[in-house]
């Protein structure tokens, strides 16, 4: 059975468990190849693509290591919900190293500069939407604008942060 090119017995059969033995869980594997599916579906240029499943395979791995560094960030809870406050967390745990608070430091630095860099009244509504927290409709009737307006200036801001962040990477 093909889809978009793709073997989907082959991805099942022989992907699948491959995905299973880095992840050790089979719903997080299939999780990951069915967000590799995603991936690829709105791939522009597939016609260009001359191994989809080579393809896919990096997808897979591209998808797996966004899965890994998005886990890193959280700490498992106990299955005992009693024990939660039994929870005793060193400093280690808590205080990130030297490196990572620089690396924080001149990652925010950075999108301030590209924040103030921005058109006052897009700044205004970015910062209004995406750090005080306010809906479009909110923030249009602060401002005294159309919704219309409000969705182009968060687009704006964002197609620059996304294009800085390309840059950094």
């Amino acid at each position: 059975m093909f889809w978009l090119g793709l073997d989907l017995q082959w991805a099942y059969a022989d992907l699948l468990p491959g995905i299973y033995r880095q992840t050790r869980c089979t719903h997080l594997a299939q999780d990951i190849l069915h967000d590799a599916f995603v991936r690829f579906a709105f791939i522009r240029d597939r016609q260009k693509i001359d191994q989809p499943h080579a393809y896919l395979r990096t997808v897979v791995r591209n998808v797996l290591t966004d899965k890994y560094r998005e886990m890193s960030r959280f700490m498992p809870l106990p299955a005992d919900p009693n024990e939660q406050d039994e929870i005793l967390l060193t400093e280690e745990q808590t205080t990130p190293s030297p490196e990572k608070l620089a690396e924080i430091q001149q990652r925010l630095q950075a999108l301030q500069n590209i924040i103030d860099c921005l058109p006052p009244r897009c700044r205004e509504v970015f910062w209004l939407y995406r750090i005080d927290g306010l809906t479009q409709a909110e923030v249009s009737t602060r401002l005294n604008i159309s919704l219309n307006m409000v969705e182009r200036h968060i687009m704006r801001a964002l197609v620059d942060l996304r294009a800085a962040r390309d840059l950094m990477i």
